[in-house]
């Protein structure tokens, strides 16, 4: 009786602190191809990743293709100049869809190697953009090594078009999901193995320098996803609380286990779960803040958009550095 007091308890304390109302469910959108990479506009739209191209929902819902070929692409975001940054894992490239429509490629090479599969991406308030690189599936193509001849999976950053420095080697075994902190103060990486027994599922936290580069003894575990399906996207809150994609509905033996089940998971800053958002299809890989006021939350989840109410504006990242 006792445990099952303390366990309403912490249920009550948990949801004080939600930005969810109490009963919520996400709802599923009338959109299909909505793999990866949501990121609401400064324009009022809503784009994604799916199916090889980058699809845009209006505010009515009407959903057509911005672009037909995206280069397989997986994360984007806007930047303060309203222009699209999006990571194109086939193409293994970030570039930038400036206003006039003309693509500009920001990074593709790294001393002189091509990249592996750009995942995810943030951007900091001096408009720096940090993005992670992993190998999913297959590994023969990899051409990102460090001095000593390792195979590196990393997170690197772009100053300016070309300009590219590697801030993270092998801090993480294979990091996916970023997020640059208000005030450039922190860098979460969501470190998501999922393909290897015991692989790494965790979200890390690391003091990121003024420099733009990262303070490596400073990791800190935030969430520990275990041998379940570990993190992806991550995004934040005005509030500072963290809404994380992963988790597993149907264990996939033997590399990951339904432990955790599929979602978006909130957490503290210091990562104390505060709800989470059960989503009913496997593959949840992102979430985005938008709507007029930021206050609903998208989510991607095998290849289907959902929706939900928070109530709390979320961070948009062309915002970044403001108040």
């Amino acid at each position: 009786m006792m445990a099952e007091m303390l366990a309403l308890l912490v249920g009550l304390l948990l949801a004080a602190d939600s930005p969810i109302a109490k009963g919520a469910r996400p709802m599923r959108l009338d959109s299909g191809g909505a793999g990866e990479g949501p990121a609401w506009s400064p324009s009022g739209s809503l784009y994604y990743s799916g199916g090889g191209r980058i699809h845009r929902r209006d505010a009515t819902g009407k959903t057509e293709v911005f672009r037909a070929d995206s280069g397989g692409s997986n994360g984007l975001l806007f930047d303060p100049q309203g222009r699209l940054i999006v990571c194109e894992a086939k193409n293994r490239r970030v570039t930038r869809t400036e206003t006039d429509g003309k693509i500009t490629i920001l990074a593709d090479r790294y001393d002189g190697h091509r990249f592996n599969q750009p995942n995810d991406l943030t951007i900091d308030s001096k408009g720096r953009i940090y993005f992670s690189d992993p190998q999913y599936g297959p590994r023969d193509g990899m051409e990102m090594r460090d001095a000593e001849g390792r195979l590196v999976e990393g997170v690197y950053r772009i100053d300016a078009p070309g300009k590219v420095t590697r801030i993270i080697t092998h801090e993480a075994d294979r990091p996916n999901g970023v997020l640059v902190s208000p005030k450039d103060e922190f860098l979460y990486v969501a470190d998501n193995n999922n393909n290897s027994p015991g692989g790494a599922r965790k979200l890390y936290r690391f003091d990121l320098r003024a420099d733009g580069a990262i303070v490596a003894r400073s990791r800190k575990l935030i969430f520990d996803w275990q041998n379940g399906r570990g993190p992806d996207g991550v995004k934040m809150d005005q509030a500072g609380r963290l809404f994380v994609a992963g988790g597993l509905n149907k264990a996939h033996p033997p590399h990951e286990t339904d432990q955790f089940k599929g979602g978006i998971y909130i957490l503290s800053p210091d990562g104390k779960l505060l709800d989470m958002v059960p989503v009913p299809v496997d593959e949840v890989t992102n979430c985005a803040f938008g709507g007029s006021d930021l206050k609903t939350l998208f989510i991607t989840a095998g290849g289907t958009l959902w929706s939900i109410a928070v109530d709390t504006p979320g961070r948009v990242p062309y915002q970044q550095g403001k108040k």
